[in-house]
Formats: C-alpha cells, structure tokens, sequence
C-alpha cells in the first residue's frame, strides 16, 4: 500500500504574476520543497494527483474573491515546475478537493496508506481538503515546508487547527533528510 499526494492549487493562477489572483513571491519559496516531496513520494511508488481551482466565469465565489482561475484559461494549469511529475489532475470548483468531484471515489480504488497533502493555501483549500480526508477517516500527513498561506498569522491558525483540532500530522521534509 504507499501514499497519495494530493498536491492542492499549485497552479499558474496562483502562483504567476500577472494573474488577478496572484498570492506572492513569499508563497513560491516553496516550489523546490514540493519538487523534493515529489521526487522522494515517486520513488517509493506514491501516487499523484493535483486539485486544480477550476470555476465557471459566474462562479459565486467570486463575489468573495475576484474571478479567478476560470476553466479553459491558462491559469488552471499545474506551474510549469512541477509538470514533469505524472498524476492526475482533478478539477476542483470550491475549497475542498473532495466537494463534487471524484477524489472521494478515486481514493476509495486506491487505497491509500496515508494521503500527503501539500499546497495553497493551507489556510483554505489545503485546510479544507484536509478536513474532509480527516472526516472520511484517513491519515493525512502535511509537511508544513510544502504549505503556504498569504500571511504568517493565518498560516499559523491553519496549521495549529490542522493538528489540534482535525489530528493532521505535520512533518518536514528537513527533518526528514529530503531538504
């Protein structure tokens, strides 16, 4: 049995100037951690998969955040850093990887030991996604190197929240020899 990554938004929308959603420099810092994430969970035979933000141009989220990440623009793609690593990508329409796609049913096949969730941004949809693992059940490890959030207190309300409250383990890949 090995792992599944569920690598969360890590897409040009979000993470290349010039998009509306845009979060920051601070937030790419952690490309090469997920880079090694990916190369060390490939080697021991772990499955990919990527939730791709992915709306409809009238989407209501966006009465909350400007339209973002709409479908068929380049702003849905996975960043060109990671696009060597093979998985599947599974368009998502809200926070949680697992509201109304088929996440849920693609894991039940796969059969995971534990899921590795790594992403932006913790606070949101790597929080949410992680919820729901949680509630149906599985181990969900998140190395807090692979996460980001767009400021210091709300990452750390997510990551506290992730551990205290929804039993997530939190791990880092340089104390894990990876870095």
């Amino acid at each position: 049995m090995s792992n599944v990554v569920l690598v969360v938004d890590m897409l040009r929308g979000f993470l290349e100037e010039g998009y509306p959603l845009f979060i920051g420099d601070d937030c790419r810092r952690i490309i090469p951690n997920i880079r090694a994430l990916l190369e060390r969970e490939t080697s021991q035979g772990s499955m990919i998969i990527y939730l791709c933000d992915n709306h409809t141009p009238d989407d209501l989220e966006f009465e909350m955040f400007p339209p973002h990440c709409i479908e068929g623009t380049e702003e849905v793609k996975v960043i060109s850093e990671l696009q060597e690593f093979p998985g599947e990508v599974i368009p998502k329409r809200r926070y949680s990887g697992f509201f109304d796609t088929p996440l849920e049913t693609r894991l039940k096949e796969l059969n995971p030991e534990k899921l590795v969730i790594c992403g932006v941004a913790a606070n949101i949809c790597v929080m949410h996604t992680a919820a729901d693992a949680r509630n149906r059940d599985y181990i969900v490890e998140i190395p807090v190197d692979c996460v980001a959030s767009l400021s210091p207190d709300v990452h750390r309300f997510a990551l506290n929240h992730m551990e205290k409250v929804l039993g997530v383990v939190l791990t880092s890949l340089k104390d894990q020899d990876v870095l």
